[in-house]
């Protein structure tokens, strides 16, 4: 290859800084670049292509690992049935609407021990009005008495 990007120049156009490019590569997420004569890294545009896909999907939640086995289906379909983008971003999408269920039910509870003015844990999780959601703890072990 006589001409290609140096690492700054790729990392540069691709938003990400110099190590993580070699990360990326040391990963398996890059190939391994061609080398000048005098040893440096050489590029082509396909790595700036390809750190830009490796950031979006991570964006998008899905893990390093994720990210590998996705760029790996990508290269092998060959006309093989392999999950891919489809398959796996709707597992994702499955993940992300878990989390935002999980985290309406911390906002909510946050939200009641706001307005109930809970100011000391211990004395809120003791009382029967607390309206943080302690299931776990057996009934008994909470007196009644004022809200926190």
């Amino acid at each position: 290859m006589s001409a290609g990007l140096r690492s700054g120049q790729v990392a540069e156009a691709a938003g990400v800084n110099v190590q993580t490019l070699r990360y990326y590569e040391r990963r398996g997420l890059l190939a391994e670049p061609e080398r000048s004569n005098g040893g440096h890294r050489l590029y082509g545009e396909d790595a700036v292509t390809a750190l830009r896909v490796i950031k979006a999907a991570q964006r998008l939640g899905f893990t390093l690992e994720e990210v590998a086995e996705l760029l790996e289906a990508g290269r092998h379909r060959h006309g093989r049935p392999v999950a891919g983008l489809q398959e796996r971003a709707a597992a994702k999408l499955a993940e992300v609407d878990e989390k935002i269920a999980d985290l309406n039910t911390i906002r909510a509870a946050l939200a009641a021990a706001v307005e109930a003015g809970c100011d000391d844990l211990t004395v809120c999780v003791g009382s029967a009005c607390c309206p943080i959601p302690f299931t776990d703890l057996a009934e008994e072990n909470r007196h009644a008495g004022p809200c926190c």
